[in-house]
This record gives structure tokens, sequence and C-alpha cells, in this order.
């Protein structure tokens, strides 16, 4: 977890200490983001997070929060899969929000898709509520979409 979440005006992260140089939205995934979202579309969600936790931890720019929003929609998949309803929809919450500044796309991610796929897992969680949580549909968890480019 990071010392602080970002400040955000008019939707979008602002600078933090020491994150003016880096990686941007306009820049081609790195590897590991690559690598993180392979595991993520396969399910592996606890390895996910392991790569993705990797580059968000060296990464001093802004965009390092794509790779914490992402990271958190897989943990919350994760936790969705062993019934932790508590876990699910509390990770559920703050990958959204650090998702949210990067829409429509950043580094090929379609963060748009990605979010509106992650509101429906989120509003289905929420209808099942605590109690019926392992009636959850599993077929429903989206993957994380690329640019054509990528």
């Amino acid at each position: 977890m990071p010392d602080r979440l970002p400040a955000f005006i008019n939707g979008r992260p602002t600078s933090l200490p020491g994150s003016d140089s880096g990686a941007t939205c306009g820049d081609q995934p790195p590897p590991g983001l690559l690598a993180g979202i392979t595991q993520f579309n396969q399910g592996e969600y606890f390895e996910c997070h392991e790569t993705l936790e990797d580059i968000w931890r060296e990464e001093r720019a802004n965009v390092r929060y794509l790779y914490q929003g992402i990271l958190q929609v897989g943990v919350s998949f994760h936790h969705l899969r062993f019934g932790n309803y508590v876990g699910a929809t509390r990770l559920m919450i703050n990958a959204l929000n650090y998702l949210r500044p990067f829409a429509p796309r950043c580094m090929g991610v379609e963060v748009a898709v990605l979010i509106a796929d992650a509101e429906a897992v989120q509003a289905q969680m929420l209808a099942l509520g605590p109690q019926r949580i392992a009636e959850f549909d599993f077929s429903t968890l989206p993957q994380v979409h690329l640019t054509a480019a990528q």
C-alpha cells in the first residue's frame, strides 16, 4: 500500500514528489504490466498481484496507480473465489477509485472497459450480499483488454 493516495484534480492524479519523470499513459506497457495482465486474464490473481506489486513499487510516476488498480481488481476476484465478501467488496471500491483517473485508456490498457466490467461484478456481489456470495457466477469475471496496437 502506498503511504498516501494521489491527490486528484479534474479526475486526474496530481504529481507526487519524485513523480516528474517516469512512465506515462502514452508509453507502451512495460513487460511487467503485460505479464501481470496475462496472469490476470488466466485467472491467476495472486500471481498477478505479485507481478504488478513489483512494478508498482519501482515506479515513481503516477501511472503506478494504474498498476495498483488492476492489481486490486484481481485481488478482489481472488477474495471472491474464497467467499470473502467483505474483502472482495472493499478491494473493488479501492480498485475502481485507482482506475477512474486513467480512463478511457492508459498504456494500451482499455481502462474504461475494465471499470465497466468491474462495476458489473461489483453490482453482482452487492446484489448477492454476504449470505449468497457463493452463488456468484464466476463466468462473468472480466479480462483486461489492450488496444489493438499492443
